[in-house]
């Protein structure tokens, strides 16, 4: 295998997980397109993380645990503003299990997020109270692994959180955005294009990266 990276670099691949490609609970459009662009990226780098969305049965971000609501609507809760979403990645589902063409062997680690009941978690760092940490950061950092390329589903939501907080980790971020999509509620695919450039991390192509 070939791999072109430098030694302090990691690929994160969010959430390639059947319920976000097309046929799944919470599908991003196109999601699906993604999944060869990842496999080729892989093969350049000698470190990959991946993240699984891993939710137990009536977790608080999805709409079914809120009487007379709907998916998409967002409410508030303990921690601030929530999205209520249709149920996905229920721990142990079809549904929150890897894409079977995904091909990624030599991943050296998968992390799984949003396993607490009562907090939502995009972000692959840090979960949606903001306060309660994965121990991603702390990871990498003993690894010695200094900057983190972003590749992934949603790029507006997961890939999103996971660049801002990376950034504030204190690492060097880039997002490969055609190794990403977007479910784009409420302009939010052209508000994460703004804050990610409002914190100069830069959005390539695969093919640019050296």
């Amino acid at each position: 295998m070939s791999k072109t990276m430098a030694e302090p670099d990691v690929l994160l691949v969010v959430d390639i997980q059947n319920d976000f490609c097309p046929g799944g609970s919470l599908a991003v459009p196109r999601g699906d397109e993604v999944v060869p662009v990842i496999n080729a990226l892989a093969r350049r780098f000698a470190h990959v993380v991946l993240t699984q969305d891993w939710h137990p049965p009536g977790h608080l971000s999805f709409a079914s645990s809120h009487p007379d609501r709907k998916p998409y609507e967002t409410i508030e809760l303990p921690y601030g503003p929530q999205i209520l979403w249709p149920d996905h990645c229920v721990q142990g589902s079809a549904g929150a299990e890897f894409r079977t063409d995904l091909q990624i062997r030599h991943a050296e680690l998968v992390l799984r997020k949003g396993y607490h009941r009562e907090i939502d978690s995009y972000s692959a760092f840090r979960e949606n109270d903001r306060t309660t940490l994965t121990g991603l950061a702390g990871y990498l950092r003993e690894r010695g692994l200094a900057r983190v390329f972003l590749a992934g589903l949603a790029f507006d939501f997961c890939v999103r959180f996971s660049a801002e907080d990376a950034r504030s980790a204190g690492f060097d971020v880039v997002v490969v955005e055609d190794a990403c999509r977007g479910i784009d509620v409420d302009g939010s695919v052209q508000a994460t294009r703004r804050r990610l450039a409002e914190l100069a991390i830069p959005c390539l192509n695969a093919g640019s990266i050296a």
